[in-house]
C-alpha cells in the first residue's frame, strides 16, 4: 500500500497527525501535513486508516499497490 497526500488540499488541522504520527507531521511554519512514510508496513495500516477517514479536507489516500 501506497500513502498518497494532496498537500494543496491539506488544512493543517493535524488530524493525520494525531491518527498516525509515525507517518504524517506538520510543517513548522504552516501546519500544512508531511508525509513521513510512503509505503508504511502493515503495523501502521490501520492508523493510516484511521487518519484517511477524519482528515477534514479528503487530502489523504490509501492507494493499493
Amino acid at each position: 500500500m501506497r500513502v498518497e497526500l494532496d498537500v494543496p488540499k491539506c488544512v493543517a488541522s493535524g488530524q493525520c497527525v494525531m491518527a498516525a504520527p509515525d507517518v504524517f507531521d506538520q510543517r513548522e511554519d504552516d501546519g500544512v501535513a508531511i508525509l513521513l512514510e510512503e509505503r508504511p508496513g502493515e503495523d501502521l495500516l490501520d492508523d493510516v486508516r484511521e487518519a484517511v477517514a477524519v482528515c477534514p479536507a479528503a487530502a489523504i489516500r490509501l492507494v493499493e499497490r
